[in-house]
């Protein structure tokens, strides 16, 4: 077994700190093979060393410029610190090197939600719920998309989906409910929904202040 088998063993095993040495000796075994740093990489992450876990990956794509699976991670790492720009060209980089999952579309498209590009992002976002049709937030994500630029209709159908998957999701009820206020004008819709979302979080905001919008009318 190789160093790297073994390190993935462990890291199937839960035994992040084994996984983690295997992998350090891998590279110093064999310092120009690019997936051992992304390995590396990888537990980092789950240990919480994203600093750390960054210049592995970009060590990867210095050795291989063809690691799509590091463009990616680099990606999710720039998301997470909000530096959006920087993690959608990683992402489009994953992509272009052939990363054509339903994760690195989300990420893709979700990067360009966070820079007021939902033009873009929407196309990336449907082919996400494509690839991968049980992902809730990838669903409510393309429908917050779609009512956003004003596809009510199709933002309807994606939230009907998200409740197909998960019943209880606020969320998706709130949205509905937006959807009957403003473009059905069916404001005994819109409180149904208002009032589900609240019944499953007392606290949703939103759903209480669209309630009071349409108590306000008298309805």
């Amino acid at each position: 077994m190789s160093l790297r088998e073994q390190g993935l063993t462990y890291l199937q095993e839960g035994k992040l700190e084994a996984a983690a040495s295997s992998f350090l000796q891998a590279i110093e075994d064999e310092p120009d093979n690019a997936i051992n740093y992304v390995n590396l990489g990888d537990v980092l992450i789950q240990v919480g060393e994203d600093e750390k876990a960054l210049p592995l990956f970009k060590k990867a794509v210095e050795i291989d410029e063809d690691m799509a699976t590091a463009y990616y991670s680099i990606g999710t790492l720039y998301y997470k610190n909000e530096k959006y720009k920087e993690a959608m060209e990683s992402f489009e980089k994953a992509l272009k090197k052939g990363l054509q999952t339903a994760d690195n579309y989300f990420m893709l498209g979700m990067s360009m939600i966070h820079l007021d590009q939902p033009k873009l992002a929407l196309p990336y976002l449907q082919r996400a719920t494509e690839l991968n049709p049980m992902d809730v937030d990838a669903h409510l994500q393309y429908g917050l998309c779609l009512g956003g630029l004003g596809l009510f209709e199709a933002a309807k159908t994606q939230m009907g989906k998200v409740l197909d998957l998960k019943p209880n999701e606020p969320d998706a009820y709130y949205n509905l409910g937006v959807v009957y206020y403003m473009h059905e004008n069916n404001f005994t819709k819109a409180k149904e929904c208002f009032e589900k979302a609240i019944e499953i979080k007392p606290d949703h905001a939103l759903s209480a202040y669209g309630i009071k919008l349409i108590e306000k009318q008298g309805m």
